[in-house]
């Protein structure tokens, strides 16, 4: 059993090389995450940063003249939902279907 639990774990360590890379550890000892995503130059984060703002803004608002002033510039949804697309994990959640295919196959043999 014992060398079907180290075959198992060094299955995982492959996958977790392969299908996570959203999440990059700290150097640091706090156990945190960072989630890079690119953007070509600042102006480009800003528009991002502001655009996501004003879709906030404008859900949470429910007076049409604060709307009027708040979106003064149309938003790029876009830009945002691109941005949004970027930072979805779709590799760990290939991932997770590997872990469950292997567990699948794991109780098949018991």
């Amino acid at each position: 059993m014992q060398t079907d639990e180290i075959k198992n774990l060094e299955s995982l360590k492959k996958l977790t090389a392969i299908y996570f890379r959203k999440l990059k550890p700290t150097n640091d000892k706090t156990g945190t995450n960072v989630a890079q995503i690119k953007f070509v130059n600042y102006y480009e984060l800003g528009c991002v940063i502001t655009n996501m703002l004003k879709m906030c803004i404008l859900a949470l608002e429910h007076n049409a003249e604060k709307v009027s002033i708040t979106n003064r510039n149309q938003i790029n949804v876009s830009l945002v939902l691109e941005t949004v697309l970027e930072m979805f994990p779709l590799d760990e959640f290939e991932f997770l279907s590997e872990i469950s295919d292997l567990v699948a196959a794991d109780s098949n043999y018991c």
